[in-house]
C-alpha cells in the first residue's frame, strides 16, 4: 500500500513543478514552446504555439522503433530538429513538462542545440 502512495505523491510533485514551470513560459508561432514527455518506454517531443492554441509539429520515438535512453533521446531530437528547420523555425522554448534537467531530457535538449536549434 505504501508503494501506491509513494507514486501518487511522485506524480503530485512532478505536476506542481509542471504548473511552475509552465506559468514562465509561452510560446508563439515565430519561437514555439517544444514540450516533452518520457516515459519508462518512450519519448514524446511536440511544438506548440500557445497564442493559437495549435500544435506546429510532432514526434514519438515510438514511430521510430527507439527507446526513452539518452540515445534514444538523440535520435529524436536530430529528427525533431529536422522536422522544425523544415517549418523555418530556428529557435524555441524548452518546457521540461515538470522533469528535472538530467539525464534524458538533458541529452534531449543538448541534441536540439547540436542539430541548430536555439534554447
Amino acid at each position: 500500500m505504501s508503494r501506491a502512495k509513494d507514486i501518487v505523491k511522485k506524480n503530485l510533485l512532478r505536476a506542481k513543478r509542471k504548473l511552475k514551470v509552465r506559468s514562465k513560459i509561452s510560446g508563439t508561432a515565430i519561437k514555439p514552446r517544444v514540450s516533452i514527455f518520457k516515459s519508462n518506454r518512450y519519448i514524446s517531443a511536440q511544438a506548440i504555439d500557445d497564442v493559437a492554441g495549435q500544435t506546429l509539429a510532432g514526434l514519438n520515438s515510438q514511430t521510430m522503433n527507439v527507446r526513452a535512453s539518452k540515445e534514444g533521446a538523440i535520435q529524436v531530437a536530430a529528427a525533431f530538429a529536422g522536422m522544425l528547420k523544415e517549418k523555418n523555425i530556428t529557435e524555441v522554448v524548452f518546457d521540461r513538462n515538470g522533469y528535472v534537467y538530467h539525464g534524458v531530457i538533458a541529452a534531449f535538449a543538448d541534441a536540439l542545440r547540436d542539430n541548430g536549434i536555439k534554447l
